[in-house]
């Protein structure tokens, strides 16, 4: 039996963290994914939207998934693996090269990411609604202010 260790953050989950671990557990029989605490982003200078909570219960009701635990630091990585005799350790091809030293006790594979869709993207175009709103809010009150005015 072949075990599939991952981890990320998963926050504002989406299609590309679904196909992700679509194909992460195709690499195996077993995927386990260590998901990054609130504290663990807060070190790492993320703040994510969805609390850590929320997100762990969100990926363990993947199918795919075998089991959710919290990734709180980045060296807990090799007791991971060996807790969960992990045989293949795999993340998004963003980080190609960053874990090449967990290849003497597993297999490190990078796969490459849904395209046209992240966390970031989405976070941006929340950020530009928002401004747009605002901006919208603000000529309207610009406009009351003139109305009142002239009156």
């Amino acid at each position: 039996m072949s075990t599939v260790i991952t981890y990320g953050t998963f926050d504002l989950f989406h299609i590309g963290h679904l196909k992700l671990l679509q194909r992460l557990r195709a690499l195996g029989d077993r995927l386990v994914v260590g998901v990054s605490t609130d504290e663990f982003n807060a070190l790492k200078g993320k703040k994510t939207v969805v609390p850590y909570e929320h997100r762990v219960e969100i990926v363990r009701s993947v199918r795919y998934v075998d089991v959710a635990f919290p990734e709180q630091t980045w060296e807990q990585k090799r007791a991971d693996i060996a807790r969960e005799r992990a045989t293949i350790f795999a993340m998004g091809d963003d980080w190609v090269g960053k874990f090449d030293d967990l290849n003497d006790v597993c297999e490190v594979v990078y796969l490459p990411r849904t395209q046209e869709v992240s966390t970031t993207e989405i976070r941006q175009l929340v950020a530009a609604l928002h401004a747009d709103k605002l901006a919208e809010l603000k000529a309207a009150a610009n406009h009351l202010q003139q109305v009142i005015t002239t009156l």
